[in-house]
């Protein structure tokens, strides 16, 4: 069989050519976002958030209504529930993110394990991209449109606000405001991304991308499109391994990512360990 193919045979599938299209979808808002994400130090954020939406999935569930609205619903209250016990007690956020995400988390469990259902909710936690309906697609298409838009239209007061959050008040704009916008964004994009790789292994989507176009580049702007374009590379190769490996779809997404994080790691040109190393020798041997 030759290259070409393998690299065919999978799109005959109308079940793997939705999966191949709302994972690129996924991947390239989430990655967009982690840009953000890393430079804010954000990453329990996007944990927390990825996993308080599970209760309410499974309320979604039970009302009958789209599994987006209810996600999004919880998303929007872990957040406020984390700045509330920030702000009005001595507790630290890492502390509130922890509280809240683990609780929310729970509850989504015993709702799961309580819910009389024809429906395995189970795959919310692990996903299902091969299970996706062209309703979903559509779905998943609008919401991580309107995620993109706003951080495409927003991005330079988004980037001031990681870098100077005082300079962005300087200016006339609103550090409150603007924190609180990503956060919104990120319970959205959070969305976009529990159907592909479920609740565990949204925050691996919405951080790896961002942490390795970090390593690769010291320009944000370059990060923006670099974050982007890897992910979506990574997921195309996830989809297409767990096709022939039969294997679980998300995770070898997941996996690809956090692959192309370590190659990054050891060998990019400017920040990688194994380039390091030249440099470590010689400030070694100047101090001896």
């Amino acid at each position: 069989m030759s290259l070409l193919d393998l690299l065919l045979e999978p799109l005959q599938f109308d079940f793997m050519v939705r999966a191949l299209v709302t994972t690129v979808i996924a991947a390239v808002v989430c990655a967009l976002l982690s840009c953000w994400l890393v430079l804010v130090g954000w990453s329990l954020m996007g944990d927390a958030v990825s996993h308080a939406v599970l209760p309410g999935v499974v309320i979604a569930y039970v009302l009958g209504a789209p599994f987006a609205l209810g996600a999004l619903v919880f998303g929007f209250l872990a957040v406020a529930l984390i700045g509330a016990i920030r702000g009005t007690s001595r507790i630290k956020e890492d502390a509130a993110i922890g509280i809240v995400f683990t609780t929310l988390f729970a509850l989504g469990l015993v709702l799961i394990s309580v819910t009389p259902s024809n429906t395995d909710l189970n795959h919310i936690i692990f996903g299902n991209i091969l299970g996706v309906s062209t309703p979903d697609l559509i779905q998943i298409a609008v919401l991580a449109t309107i995620a993109f838009v706003i951080l495409v239209l927003k991005r330079r007061d988004l980037t001031l606000y990681a870098f100077d959050p005082m300079h962005a008040h300087a200016i006339g704009l609103s550090p409150r405001f603007l924190g609180a916008l990503l956060l919104g964004l990120l319970a959205l994009t959070a969305v976009v991304a529990l159907q592909v790789v479920g609740v565990i292994l949204v925050v691996a989507m919405l951080i790896i991308p961002g942490a390795t176009a970090h390593l690769l580049t010291d320009r944000f702007g370059r990060m923006l499109v670099i974050a982007p374009v890897l992910s979506a590379a990574c997921s195309v190769v996830g989809i297409y391994l767990s096709y022939w490996l039969d294997a679980a779809s998300g995770g070898l997404v997941v996996l690809v990512q956090g692959a192309a994080f370590l190659l990054v790691y050891l060998f990019s040109p400017r920040h990688g360990l194994i380039s390091k190393l030249p440099t470590a020798r010689r400030r070694i041997a100047v101090a001896s």
